[in-house]
Formats: structure tokens, C-alpha cells, sequence
């Protein structure tokens, strides 16, 4: 009679191991007895028990960006809005207080005036490239400060140096979502941050197929807090999305260096072109911190351009019809170019004020720069902007 082989049996290693990461979908782990999975819980034996607690390919995962970063012990959350949640509902508590940049990610604006008020958590929104500014914004219960170095979508450049400076000197955590400049161009630990955050979606998986956050305390005991709330509240990423992303990572180097002369060499056309009122870009003499980017930066730009059309929001209809060769999507980090109108999708829930006091018109665009021939790519600017100047 044939033997019927255990599961356990068929996956027992043999003398040779897999080259790539096998992706372990399994939602639950057994455990020998109650005495070992004691031991598992409290933190004398390794091992999983339930994925929504840790899945062998998100360890995997977050140990690479751990190393890029410089870190150790990130957190591999579901999205990179987990990752900021993780840090604000975990860390936070109500009658504390949080400065955030004014000019964060829309839905981190969102979380910062609508739903942290609602917890009792009281919230300040100051320029990020101003550091007397958050110096004058913390209260005594001030707990922590999220800025981002590069701004989403402005292009801003964040004191960062001279925040840290402050946060340090109050006792303020000093939280840093280095989403768009990546660890390629800057590890915000060398410059004093004390959280560490990624929308692992864009650059670092960069292929536009999983969603996915990182966040990494220094201490360890702020990790754990974090990792608590996370676990609570089912910020669990999928193990497919985790594999997806390893892989994609292992390439993050090289499109990051791609992208980034495309994107240098694109913002210098777009600013002659006529019809267009402004190029912002890191590296360019007329950005508004050219002097901090450089110093932070090093001469590194990173792959995201922001421009600005003449002619409103008809010229912005006709600018993403004409450029049809390039994708018009409320995205980034994409081997593929991507457009975005922020008035239209990202800051859509902001009034027409308050995104023209942070510089976003009707004709605002954000490009993140994808690996395409160069040329093509400027081509493809090139009809969209003749179609903007028709309006």
C-alpha cells in the first residue's frame, strides 16, 4: 500500500536550499505544546503563530530595508498609511500633542486634521523647511514631529539638520518619511531622526503591483508599541505583496540611478518649454532650498519633478490627453513614468485656498520619472504640452 506522505514530510529540507525567497502563504503555524509557544511569546524561542503577528516573508523583507536604512527591527505593515497609523495611533495617546510638516502627503494631512483631533490628540501644521517654526510649535506635551525630507507634491526641501536640532534639545520624537528620497539619497537616521518610515509601494518595490509599508524606530521599545497597535488593528501585509517587493528591490539601486538622471534631464526641458510657469526639482540653481538640497542631498534628486501649466484646469485636461503615451495615475515609484494632477486626487479633499497657499493651481502636475528612453519620455511631454498651449 502507498504511503501517504505528510504535509510535514514534503517540505522537510534536503541538502540544497532555494535561491529565491519562497513565498509562505500559511495564515497559521503550530506549535509542538503550550509550555513552546510560551516560550515563542515570550521572546525565548523564534518562531510564527498567526500571520496577522509575522509571516516569515515580511521578516524578509523588512530585514532589507532594515539595511538600507542603517536600522534594525523595522515593521512590514499592509500600506504605507499603516506605517504612518502605526507611529501616530501607536505611539500617541489623547491629551498628547504632534507638529506635522504643513505640506505631508494628503492623506497624511487628512489623519493629522481629521482623525487624530477625534482621539483627543491635539495637532500643529508648520513649514517643514523651518525649524524656528517647530521650535515655537512644541507645547509640553508635545510627543512627536513627522516631517518628510522631500515634500509630496511640492518638492520641498525640509531643515531637516535644524529640526532634529530642536526635537533633540525638547525631547520631542523626531519621525521622518523618507518615501520620496529613499536611502539612496539620504538615511535620515545620520541626521538625527528617531522613527524612520517608507510607503514601500513606490521606489522600493517600484513595480506598481504591491502595497506595502516599513517603520523603524531606533529604540526598541517604540518598535514593540508599534508592532502592538499594528498587530491590533490588522495592518497585516500579504506575503505575495512582501515577495513581490523583495524582488523588486533587488533592482532598487539601479532604477533609482535611472530614474533620477531621467528625471534631472527632464526638469531642465520642461523649465524652456513655453506655457509652463515653474520647474521644481532638487538639483535645479532656481529651486526655492537649492543651498539645504544640496547640503542634505548631496546632488542627488531623486525621480520626482513637479511643474506648473498655464491655462488651469482646461489646460490640465488637454496637457494629460495629449501626453497619452504616459500614464496618467495617482501614483509613483513605477518602472513606468506616471502624471498626477494633485488638485484632482491626492489633495483633492483640501479647499482651492488651501492648496493654493501650499503653490498647488489647477495646473500643478507631479511626475514621478519611470525608466523609459529618455528621449521618448520628453517626446511625450512635448505633445501633451503643445495640446495644454491650444486650450
Amino acid at each position: 500500500m502507498k504511503k501517504t506522505l505528510m504535509r510535514s514530510e514534503v517540505l522537510r529540507e534536503g541538502i540544497s536550499a532555494p535561491v529565491a525567497t519562497p513565498i509562505m502563504p500559511s495564515v497559521v503555524y503550530a506549535s509542538v505544546s503550550p509550555d513552546r509557544l510560551d516560550d515563542q511569546y515570550e521572546g525565548r524561542a523564534e518562531g510564527y503563530t498567526y500571520a496577522r503577528e509575522g509571516h516569515p516573508n515580511a521578516d524578509v523583507l523588512a530585514r532589507r530595508i532594515d539595511a538600507l536604512e542603517g536600522m534594525e527591527g523595522g515593521i512590514l505593515l499592509g500600506a504605507g498609511m499603516a506605517a504612518v497609523s502605526a507611529v501616530l495611533m501607536g505611539l500617541c495617546q489623547s491629551g498628547d500633542h504632534v507638529i506635522g510638516g504643513n505640506q505631508l502627503y494628503g492623506r497624511s494631512l487628512r489623519l493629522m486634521n481629521e482623525d487624530l483631533p477625534r482621539f483627543g490628540i491635539e495637532t500643529t501644521l508648520v513649514d517643514a523647511g523651518d525649524a524656528q517654526a517647530f521650535a515655537e510649535a512644541i507645547q509640553p506635551n508635545t510627543k512627536l514631529a513627522l516631517i518628510e525630507v522631500v515634500s509630496n507634491p511640492t518638492i520641498r526641501i525640509a531643515d531637516l539638520d535644524g529640526i532634529a536640532e530642536v526635537c533633540k534639545a525638547k525631547g520631542v520624537l523626531l519621525v521622518v518619511d523618507n518615501t520620496f528620497t529613499t536611502p539612496q539619497a539620504l538615511k535620515p537616521i545620520e541626521h538625527g531622526a528617531d522613527i524612520v518610515l517608507h510607503s514601500v509601494t513606490k521606489l522600493l518595490a517600484g513595480h506598481s503591483d504591491a502595497t506595502l509599508g516599513w517603520v523603524c524606530a531606533k529604540d526598541p521599545e517604540l518598535n514593540d508599541k508599534m508592532r502592538v497597535f499594528a498587530v491590533t488593528a490588522g495592518f497585516t501585509p500579504s506575503p505575495f505583496d512582501c515577495w513581490l517587493a523583495e524582488r523588486g528591490l533587488a533592482t532598487f539601486p539601479l532604477r533609482f540611478a535611472q530614474a533620477q538622471a531621467t528625471a534631472q534631464r527632464l526638469a531642465d526641458h520642461l523649465a524652456t518649454q513655453p506655457g509652463v510657469k515653474r520647474v521644481i526639482y532638487p538639483t535645479r540653481p532656481d529651486h526655492p532650498e537649492a543651498a539645504r538640497a544640496q547640503s542634505l542631498l548631496h546632488g542627488q534628486g531623486a525621480n520626482m519633478v513637479s511643474f506648473e501649466i498655464e491655462g488651469g484646469r482646461a489646460a490640465a485636461n488637454a496637457m494629460t490627453q495629449g501626453a497619452s503615451d504616459i500614464a496618467f495615475a495617482p501614483t509613483l515609484g513605477d518602472v513606468g513614468t506616471t502624471l498626477s494632477h494633485p488638485p484632482s486626487s491626492s489633495h483633492r479633499a483640501m479647499t482651492a485656498e488651501d492648496r493654493a497657499a501650499m503653490g498647488i493651481s489647477e495646473g500643478f502636475f507631479r511626475v514621478s520619472v519611470g525608466l523609459e528612453d529618455p528621449d521618448a519620455l520628453i517626446a511625450a511631454f512635448d505633445k501633451g504640452l503643445e495640446a495644454a498651449r491650444k486650450v
